[in-house]
């Protein structure tokens, strides 16, 4: 059964939207949204179709699912604020970028956390260097029922937090932690997705700030390159050398919270001017 864990944080006129990752859940935006809202920004930190109950309700849904439940999420909350930001973790990060695509009119700039176009950090399991073959195998109808578990580290370099993490995951608790691990479906659903973003990638005009661990062990950092050299707006880089791929919760958490609301401010100062003349 699936669990409604969105959280909200009422703040200025200036808001961003937080995206999970595949199998995550809201909970691992939490502490960036509870930052990001003391500098000032109101926050969503939303839910995307499927996630937050158990494989079933996740294989229920496919990647044009995920992405409606943002565009809904999206239409939702600009309505309540003057200037929208997205930013998303791993999966999220490629669905922010989406969202920024599609609709430049709606999304003033972007958080690019642990962008996940494939799996290919140096925690990955063999099988998974294979993983862009998932569209393939899954049109075949091979693997339904297989399952990528999660493995050591976790993302998480800080070894605390590593094992309540894993104890919630490995306990059963998705609406707290996320799945144990990737269904091949859903997987193949994200490589899909990954595809169409990546050739829409120059539609992105919005200002960027790419955030990526040196060390990630799920997404390496040829990842945030791809982006870095693709996207059509301004980029700013944040290299974290103390993060593994969970960057939201993990050891320089602090560092991503206090980059982003600077970037995220200094963009909408850019607007005020304008604001005020029309006023």
């Amino acid at each position: 059964m699936i669990q409604n864990v969105e959280f909200r944080f009422e703040g200025g006129r200036s808001g961003v939207l937080l995206i999970h990752g595949l199998t995550g859940t809201p909970a691992e935006m939490r502490l960036v949204g509870k930052g990001l809202n003391r500098a000032g920004f109101s926050v969503y930190g939303m839910q995307l179709a499927g996630h937050c109950g158990d494989a079933k309700d996740l294989l229920a849904t496919d990647w044009h699912d995920w992405y409606a439940s943002v565009v809904k999420a999206a239409e939702q909350f600009r309505q309540e604020v003057d200037h929208l930001f997205v930013a998303g973790l791993s999966m999220g990060a490629v669905l922010a970028l989406k969202l920024a695509a599609d609709h430049p009119d709606w999304v003033k700039g972007v958080g690019v956390y642990g962008a996940t176009f494939k799996y290919d950090g140096w925690a990955t399991p063999w099988y998974g260097k294979f993983s862009f073959l998932l569209p393939l195998i899954d049109k075949l109808g091979i693997g339904r029922n297989w399952m990528v578990h999660e493995e050591e580290p976790y993302g998480l370099r800080d070894e605390r937090l590593r094992q309540q993490i894993s104890s919630l995951m490995l306990g059963g608790d998705s609406a707290a932690a996320g799945l144990p691990g990737n269904p091949w479906p859903s997987l193949a659903e994200m490589y899909k997705m990954a595809a169409v973003v990546r050739r829409d990638l120059p539609k992105v005009n919005a200002p960027c700030l790419i955030a990526h661990a040196t060390e990630d062990d799920i997404a390496s950092i040829e990842n945030a390159y791809l982006v870095e050299r693709s996207v059509s707006g301004p980029v700013e880089t944040l290299w974290l050398e103390d993060s593994y791929h969970m960057i939201t919760i993990d050891r320089e958490r602090r560092v991503l919270i206090d980059r982003s609301a600077a970037f995220f401010q200094q963009i909408a100062a850019t607007y005020e001017p304008a604001a005020r003349a029309a006023a």
